[in-house]
């Protein structure tokens, strides 16, 4: 009986011991398939938002500008000390993980906005989940004077919205990109323009070091009669918004990020650009501005 007793102790000792080591195996290999990294290093890629998030508890302060139009050469610089430029100002911070929120606030119309980006699956190291996907979406507050809302003013004139859904992949260690689709809101409009705008991008960039890289984009505001209050067939379009084309160069040196480029979007918030971007890119210079974009990173 004694025999017996040890034997069943060991068997039920033993099995509990194999469990215990695949639960620990597989808990290891859960583990190890962690999310890329080093993919776009940064939140912001010239106009669109990108699926990074930082880690938790990060600040981050964000200064983008945009200069005038090209056109007149030599005589302004490329618009670089022509009168004009737009300037927005943000800052981001991470409370939890996967979680950003953001303030900014835009030279053109004084546009105060509040963010949050959430960051709902990231790519893994063994492919486990294939893509990055982040949601992104704001709300702004129009900063002008009352008189520039007209008659019956009222504070919900001065809203707009935005909202963002991101898919982005790691191809190569040399290789992102990244589309998304939008949805924009204005609460208030010039007569005989629609309040919605549904929007497409794709944008990426192609590494060539550990600290640089080109990047690109491309954003279309769709014509889609079935969302729009006025227009019946296609010739009741306006030329604008226009696609908001955009190429550039960036540098990353750890807690600094910066970009430089052109872009044919005068406008910085996502929702007034395709909402009002009248630069049609093929027009050459005059629809073509230099801007730049720098961000600085803190952990707490």
């Amino acid at each position: 009986m004694k025999k017996v007793l040890i034997l069943a102790l060991a068997i039920v000792f033993g099995i509990n011991l194999v469990d215990a080591q695949e639960v620990t195996k597989a808990s290891e290999e859960k583990v190890k398939d962690k999310p890329v990294y080093e993919h776009f290093r940064a939140g912001t890629l010239i106009d669109n938002q990108t699926v990074f998030v930082p880690e938790k508890r990060t600040f981050e302060m964000v200064i983008q500008h945009r200069f005038s139009p090209m056109n007149n050469g030599i005589s302004d610089v490329w618009g670089i000390f022509s009168p004009g430029a737009n300037i927005r100002v943000g800052f981001n911070y991470v409370p939890i993980d996967n979680l950003q929120i953001g303030y900014g606030l835009t030279m053109n119309r004084m546009y105060n906005e509040f963010s949050a980006k959430y960051a709902i699956l990231k790519q893994t190291r063994k492919n486990v989940i294939p893509v990055f996907v982040t949601a992104y979406g704001n709300f702004a507050i129009d900063g002008r004077a009352d008189e520039s809302f007209g008659e019956n003013y009222k504070f919900s004139n001065r809203l707009s919205y935005f909202g963002q859904l991101n898919v982005g992949r790691k191809f190569t260690d040399w290789l992102c990109l990244e589309v998304n689709g939008n949805f924009s809101h204005y609460n208030m409009v010039a007569p005989g323009t629609d309040h919605d705008k549904i929007g497409i991008g794709i944008d990426g960039q192609i590494k060539f070091s550990t600290q640089s890289a080109i990047h690109f984009q491309y954003n279309v505001p769709l014509k889609i009669q079935s969302i729009s209050e006025y227009k019946t067939d296609d010739n009741d379009w306006l030329d604008y918004p226009q696609p908001n084309f955009g190429i550039g160069y960036e540098v990353y040196t750890g807690g600094h990020y910066f970009q430089v480029y052109i872009t044919t979007a005068k406008g910085i918030l996502p929702q007034h650009i395709y909402m009002y971007n009248e630069n049609d890119w093929t027009d050459g210079t005059k629809a073509v501005m230099v801007g730049f974009t720098m961000n600085r990173f803190w952990t707490f």
